[in-house]
């Protein structure tokens, strides 16, 4: 048989896979398909989610050149612009649901609607198409809601809100600025429920309905449910969360009652129903539906399925489904989403990923019956190489007897993959004593039960060797051949004999933290931009003294040990390292509890750097009337944090505010920056460069006397440049004095480079997006040296 898959996503990735295991697949197209489909299938180039009614009309077009036999539509889109629909009328098969039953994923509005009439439990809700209406009803609310638009917005469209203040900017996105276009011309306004999120799917033939394994999903960005909703950030399966007889009363509760209540209405549901749950002390209660394979469940499940996925859906499509069909697996599957840098929010595409094979082994796995992989999402080939191309760009997925031992694996093929700006969640199928409640003891509660001494202390040895592990690849893409021992060595050593033949060595240290910045980590979740902000710090540091960076070391202490969030935090500074050419040749980790709060943790680095003696920048050559250069910063960098805490804090980390157009948190974690590549273009350009101040800790009034010779000042025009709107927020809602912002903050210039009058042209040419910013200046000794 031929076999059409619409779509081009990981879920089409497993859905490609699996059928083609059946002996009665010959060929399976995948239309568009992404990287890692293009292995085992032939890729058709029609895009889906554009251009509706054209995309429909090719696949169809295509369909019948290649007499294609079952068509299986993934994504939500053509299923609501009616694919299903076009196909049956032209005589072909396709599994789905028609546009009419779609419209229980494409309106919230009409699902939330649906569920009052039949009956199926689910969270109050307002229905608001006009926006002063809905501002209304949010003036008078108090406490968390949920801001929903109704139509479909790529899994984004769902803000949790925990303050009015909050849900007013998520209503204001959504009617007034239309970011998810017109799916936000109608928006709900739904009561929050609390408990733990889990999915369960289900294969209809519009009568029948049979669910699959239950699944949990993992929707909010960061660790422990912090961040954006995504569309997935990972999950497991089979979910400890539904037991059988919750799964029965659901699967009759909702899903049948869902099947029954759309036959009546003459639009029966045919392919898979999805129904996000909510497990509430009530009873579970219907998040949403979904009229498709859920992404990631999709992931989990296609390796569970003992049965052949094309006969089930045949069956469906015939409308002969039974219970029999549908076979499952006695195993457990852990899946970890890798997704690029930004993402929910903007992120940038076609950076090279590596170590997908050396991954995809370890995910395999050798057990007899046990199988992991590695389903592509956001990739494509680029010649020889595989490159972003998405948000959510690869799905690593491990099969074991039990959920423990499939995540270990999936997390240690997770720390084969690289590719710039990767990011992952650390806590995807993190066991919790609470999912057995009252039941039999399970192997890890016994296991807790049989702690070391040193363990029943607080520390877990076991903890440090497996951040280790996770952590040993991305290390050593930081080596070079002059690296003569490293990662798990008592001490790292290099070999600087080819830079002393080459030059009169003058060697460069400096250690420093990112102080409380790592709070706003914890709080987001979000643990893999924290080490480029020690690297970069590190790098600026000894750049002002015209060194190179050469080693690096990281220190990292907390209460408790997260193996992932360790192994995170040091992959970050690998990254970093390689991007400045310098080699992280070692580090330590430390677990003190009772010196460390649960949770949080310090990082501290430490870098050696190299110049040649001829060109250590020597201040003493300023003089006044010399220029100051400025070079944008990438944000707070990492000074400020202790008042940017107190300020902003009661905001709230997730709170997306229209003047920074991404969230508070992810605002203030934007990495630190490095200047390197642009003071090296200034000396490839001739510059001479006076003195450099890194504007770290103190800002202007501190870091410039650092690098000013005896009798020299400096004036700085703060009307020279514009500030950068999370500045402005601090000052505004903190009440901070003017002066006082540039006193904490770097306010926008990272760091300031002072040259010649002469040398100023050629310096702003050098270095985009540099520019001047005041000049130095006589100072005898009385009065402010510098001048704001």
């Amino acid at each position: 048989m031929q076999i059409l898959v619409v779509g081009s996503g990981g879920r089409e990735h497993a859905l490609a896979w699996k059928l083609m295991q059946s002996p009665k697949v010959d060929q399976v197209f995948v239309a568009p398909g992404n990287g890692g489909t293009a292995a085992f299938t032939q890729n058709v180039d029609i895009a889906v989610t554009t251009n509706s009614e054209f995309a429909i009309a090719g696949l169809l077009d295509f369909a019948r050149r290649r007499a294609i036999d079952l068509t299986v539509v993934g994504p939500e889109v053509p299923l609501v612009n009616g694919i299903v629909d076009t196909f049956q009328a032209a005589g072909l098969r396709a599994f789905g649901p028609t546009a009419a039953a779609a419209r229980l994923e494409g309106s919230k509005a009409f699902a939330k609607e649906f569920m009052v009439a039949e009956g199926i439990p689910t969270a109050p809700a307002q229905i608001f198409d006009d926006y002063e209406a809905a501002r209304a009803f949010l003036a008078q609310h108090t406490g968390p809601i949920v801001v929903k638009a109704s139509g479909l917005a790529a899994g984004k469209g769902v803000i949790l809100c925990d303050t009015p203040e909050a849900a007013q900017t998520a209503l204001h996105q959504m009617m007034v600025q239309r970011v998810f276009g017109n799916a936000g011309d109608c928006v709900l306004l739904e009561s929050l429920l609390e408990g733990e999120e889990t999915s369960l799917l289900a294969f209809s033939d519009g009568t029948t309905v049979i669910p699959m394994l239950p699944a949990r999903d993992y929707k909010r960005a960061r660790d422990d449910d912090q961040g954006l909703n995504t569309g997935g950030m990972g999950g497991y399966a089979p979910s400890s969360l539904l037991s059988e007889e919750t799964i029965e009363s659901v699967t009759a509760g909702v899903l049948q009652t869902t099947i029954d209540g759309m036959r009546r209405r003459g639009t029966p549901f045919v392919g898979v129903l999805y129904a996000g749950l909510m497990l509430t002390a009530e009873g579970p209660q219907v998040l949403e539906f979904n009229a498709r394979f859920g992404d990631p469940e999709t992931q989990l499940l296609m390796p569970l399925l003992e049965s052949d996925l094309l006969d089930i859906m045949l069956a469906c499509v015939e409308g002969r489904l039974s219970p029999g069909d549908v076979r499952w697996r006695s195993a457990c599957s852990v899946g970890v989403v890798l997704a690029s840098g930004g993402y929910p929010g903007s992120y940038e595409k076609g950076k090279v990923i590596t170590g997908l094979e050396e991954a995809a082994k370890i995910a395999a796995g050798s057990a007899a019956g046990f199988a992991g992989t590695i389903f592509h999402a956001g990739t494509q080939l680029q010649g020889d190489q595989t490159v972003t191309s998405g948000g959510r760009v690869l799905a690593v997925i491990a099969t074991a007897a039990d959920r423990e031992a499939a995540r270990n694996r999936a997390y240690k093929a997770v720390s084969k993959i690289h590719f710039e700006g990767l990011q992952f969640r650390t806590d995807i199928a993190a066991l919790r004593h609470t999912e057995n409640p009252g039941g039999d003891p399970t192997d890890t509660d016994r296991a807790r039960d049989q702690e070391s001494a040193y363990t029943a202390a607080g520390v877990d040895i076991d903890a440090g060797e497996h951040a280790v592990e996770l952590m040993k690849a991305a290390v050593r893409q930081t080596y070079t051949p002059e690296v003569l021992s490293g990662i798990g060595a008592f001490g790292g050593s290099l070999s600087i004999e080819a830079l002393s033949r080459d030059h009169n060595l003058v060697l460069v240290a400096t250690t420093d933290g990112v102080g409380t910045k790592t709070m706003i980590a914890e709080a987001m979740g979000v643990y893999d931009t924290i080490g480029h902000d020690i690297v970069n710090h590190c790098v600026n540091d000894i750049l002002v003294q015209g060194a190179r960076p050469l080693i690096f070391l990281d220190y990292i202490a907390a209460a408790k040990l997260d193996p992932v969030q360790i192994a995170t935090v040091v992959n970050g500074c690998a990254a970093a390292c390689k991007a400045v050419g310098c080699v992280l040749i070692g580090g330590e980790t430390a677990e003190m509890p009772g010196v460390y709060s649960p949770g949080s943790f310090d990082l501290v680095g430490t870098m050696v750097g190299w110049v040649d003696r001829d060109a250590l920048i020597d201040t003493s050559a300023l003089r006044s009337g010399d220029v100051c250069i400025g070079i944008p910063s990438s944000g707070l960098h990492t000074n400020g944090f202790s008042l940017a805490r107190r300020v902003l804090g009661s905001v709230g980390w997730d709170t997306v505010l229209p003047e920074l157009g991404k969230s508070v948190g992810e605002a203030l974690l934007a990495p630190h920056r490095p200047y390197l590549r642009e003071i090296e273009a200034l000396w490839a350009a001739g510059v001479t460069i006076k003195a450099m101040s890194h504007i770290t800790g103190g800002a202007y009034m501190e870091n410039l006397p650092r690098v000013l010779p005896d009798g020299i000042g400096a004036r700085i025009d703060r009307s020279a440049w514009e500030v950068p709107a999370i500045f402005r927020l601090i000052e505004r809602l903190g009440e901070v004095d003017a002066l006082e912002m540039y006193r904490v903050y770097n306010m926008g210039v990272g760091l300031v480079a002072m040259v010649a009058p002469d040398d100023v042209d050629t310096a702003l040419a050098a270095v985009p997006g540099a520019l001047v910013i005041g000049e130095t200046t006589t100072w005898d000794g009385s009065g402010p040296r510098i001048i704001l």
